[in-house]
């Protein structure tokens, strides 16, 4: 079976990819087509998400092993072959190119083509610029406006200039009782 998906990006609005790839390929061979059809080098720890119909995260696919961290079966891209985690069209997924901005193009399995095997992923459409795969934080900052303190943010935004320590009367909230109790546990 060939596998046809549709790559986008909520960064760039005319960014399209079409990528098909065999249904026995791994998540490797998806990860590479995605590269080189972005023109990203491989030097990120990437992962994909499998995720429901709202776009919620439920299944992580690494690109390294990371060590069994949660209790959670784990997947590593190389190992998992495509088609034993997605087996129908509409499936949604993540494919996370910027794990430190927490960057991603949203995944959409679109059609499954059945009796038609290919040997390698193939970009088959092309739409627009890919974004820049990290964000240079130096250069967004520097693009930053800088927001002056107005007259209006001053003390009295925050409260009253006439609290009064004596005002607060400590039993009204049963923190006098609190010094009195020898542990926590008196408070259950």
């Amino acid at each position: 079976m060939v596998y046809k998906f549709r790559l986008l990006s909520d960064e760039v609005d005319n960014f399209r990819r079409d990528i098909e790839i065999d249904s026995d390929a791994t998540f490797i061979e998806l990860h590479k087509a995605i590269l080189d059809s972005v023109n990203y080098p491989d030097d990120q720890m990437t992962s994909f998400f499998i995720c429901n119909e709202r776009w919620v995260k439920e299944v992580e696919i690494t690109l390294e092993d990371m060590g069994g961290m949660s209790e959670d079966e784990s997947y590593v891209m190389a190992d998992t072959v495509i088609g034993d985690i997605i087996e129908e069209e509409k499936q949604k997924l993540m494919y996370v190119f910027d794990p430190l901005g927490d960057r991603v193009f949203y995944m959409e399995l679109s059609k499954i083509e059945f009796g038609k095997d290919i040997d390698q992923a193939v970009c088959t459409k092309s739409v627009g610029d890919a974004p820049a795969q990290v964000l240079n934080f130096d250069e967004l900052m520097n693009k930053a406006p800088i927001v002056e303190a107005s007259e209006d943010f001053n003390e009295d935004f925050y409260g009253s200039d006439s609290y009064n320590e004596d005002d607060l009367d400590p039993e009204g909230y049963g923190i006098g009782d609190i010094a009195d109790m020898s542990s926590i546990d008196d408070l259950y």
